[in-house]
């Protein structure tokens, strides 16, 4: 079975969907995705979806699943590369996507995820 590939970029891992996704292959990236943010101590995962073109419940629920547990390992959830046309396909399904953020690219998406780092550390230097 083919697996999506998932980059290292400091503390943060990049996931780009570039296949069309079926139940195997999702629950695939889900179990890797989790195993490389526990080996790694990942503080965030950026899922680049910009080569798909459709979106549809299944992809909905597996995006929301992959937060969740990326949330429970402490590691934010950030999804980039939304067409337009994709975002409209998601409202009128009536699909939330709690717990994940949307940037329009991987680098907007790393800056969001700095920012949260960089709060952190803030906090941490206000409580010493």
């Amino acid at each position: 079975m083919n697996r999506i590939p998932i980059l290292r970029l400091g503390q943060a891992l990049l996931v780009t969907i570039q296949v069309d996704m079926h139940d195997e292959l999702a629950l695939a990236l889900e179990e890797d995705l989790t195993q490389k943010i526990w080996a790694t101590g990942a503080r965030g995962v950026l899922i680049d979806i910009s080569a798909l073109e459709v979106v549809d419940s299944f992809i909905g629920r597996m995006l929301h699943a992959i937060a969740s547990v990326s949330r429970v390992l402490d590691a934010e959830t950030v999804v980039v590369g939304m067409r337009p046309a994709v975002a409209i396909t998601l409202v009128e399904l009536g699909l939330e996507l709690p717990g994940i953020r949307t940037a329009l690219d991987v680098e907007r998406g790393m800056a969001l995820l700095r920012r949260r780092d960089d709060a952190e550390a803030e906090g941490d230097v206000e409580r010493r």
